[in-house]
């Protein structure tokens, strides 16, 4: 995996890759929408309308997992971190979601892939020594690690 600094939205990094990772939560409110009220999901609810809508859906049909949010303009890919807005994130769940970020990347043939730092800011956990230990041993070169420091 390659690191870099940036916004994960803006043209530049949106042109350059092949789909881009929106850390999340498996928590739905009343009316079906997905709680993405924070950091680079609320980013993409605040930029794609009814996202949040749509990811409440998929949570519903499918349980809190990576899949695929959005197709236009990049596959936007949920990326679970936490299993309720409120929580700590959850490093076996960040574990889980890796492999199953793999898996979809490989079914798509996928080789720019965007992820922010899961679990790292909202999530309250630390990227050295918690989080990146697990990413660097399952992520490869096609998956960039993106912050805004």
């Amino acid at each position: 995996m390659k690191e870099l600094t940036g916004d994960m939205f803006s043209t530049k990094i949106i042109s350059f890759a092949d789909a881009l990772c929106v850390t999340t939560n498996g928590f739905s409110k009343k009316n079906g929408r997905a709680v993405m009220g924070r950091g680079n999901a609320k980013q993409a609810k605040d930029l794609y309308k009814n996202i949040d809508l749509e990811f409440g859906n998929l949570l519903k049909k499918n349980g809190n997992i990576v899949q695929i949010l959005r197709m236009n303009p990049i596959p936007i890919i949920s990326f679970p971190v936490k299993h309720n807005w409120w929580e700590k994130a959850d490093l076996e769940l960040i574990r889980r979601s890796t492999f199953e970020l793999v898996k979809l990347t490989d079914e798509n043939n996928w080789k720019k892939i965007i992820l922010p730092r899961p679990g790292c800011y909202n999530g309250k956990l630390k990227w050295i020594s918690e989080v990146k230990p697990i990413l660097k041993d399952y992520l490869d070169d096609r998956f960039y690690i993106i912050s805004l420091r």
